[in-house]
């Protein structure tokens, strides 16, 4: 059974259809590129995956359960996590504490008023640090950490909820490119160890081809083509309206 089902989904904003009848899968130990041009339809659709958008139409079956009409905290207790183009941490807390809140929101460890947040899962922490490889940085603050680094603390935010899927949206955004190689790699390692499901957009085509498991290409809000990366690059729509003569 697939980890995550799309069928049919649509969205519009006044006159616009931003996605219309999208329908894929995304299964366990996948690492699944959703690319296209601006203005295809990508955040709005991984916004609807999450629960921060509502489809007007279609279906999204998290594990067998229909999730639309949750909010986002809903279905990230389900086992779905999430990173963000421009990384949401707080600045004002260390490396480590951005941990911790995670962690303590998805073990409901906030009930506890008699126990000091900073105290509770240190060791649960620096593992999830050590995984993304910024243990050496748990007590820096995060407003001094560099764009690449503030990427991979998001990931391990991300991974607090042991989630089932992944959602990383331009997860590489920002960043040089040898850091960029490395989080993706990183990211393939996850999906290979904890056999989860990855569903991920990027502009960057070296990052999407080299680590996709499987492409599937938006333009303006339909979906056009899907498939292995060879096929997909070979594709002769996709390199007319996105990949042109570069690929």
């Amino acid at each position: 059974m697939s980890l995550l089902k799309v069928s049919g989904l649509t969205k519009s904003f006044g006159g616009v259809r931003a996605v219309g009848d999208v329908s894929f899968e995304v299964g366990s130990g996948e690492l699944l590129a959703l690319i296209g041009p601006n203005g295809a339809g990508k955040s709005t659709c991984f916004n609807m995956l999450n629960g921060q958008l509502a489809p007007d139409a279609g279906s999204i079956e998290f594990q067998g359960r229909q999730v639309v009409g949750l909010k986002p905290r809903q279905v990230w207790r389900l086992g779905v996590g999430r990173t963000f183009q421009i990384t949401a941490t707080f600045s004002s807390m260390t490396v480590r504490e951005n941990v911790q809140v995670a962690l303590l929101s998805h073990r409901g460890g906030f009930t506890n008023l008699w126990r000091r947040a900073r105290d509770q899962y240190v060791a649960d922490a620096d593992e999830l640090l050590d995984r993304v490889g910024m243990k050496a940085q748990a007590d820096r603050p995060c407003s001094v950490l560099a764009y690449g680094d503030l990427k991979r603390l998001e990931l391990a935010v991300a991974l607090a909820n042991k989630p089932r899927l992944l959602l990383m949206d331009e997860p590489t955004a920002g960043m040089a490119p040898k850091e960029r190689v490395a989080l993706m790699a990183l990211a393939a390692e996850i999906v290979k160890t904890d056999n989860i499901g990855v569903l991920f957009t990027e502009h960057d085509m070296d990052v999407v081809f080299a680590h996709a498991s499987r492409i599937i290409v938006l333009n303006r809000g339909q979906l056009i083509a899907e498939g292995e990366p060879q096929a997909v690059r070979a594709n002769e729509e996709v390199q007319r309206i996105y990949l042109g003569s570069r690929h």
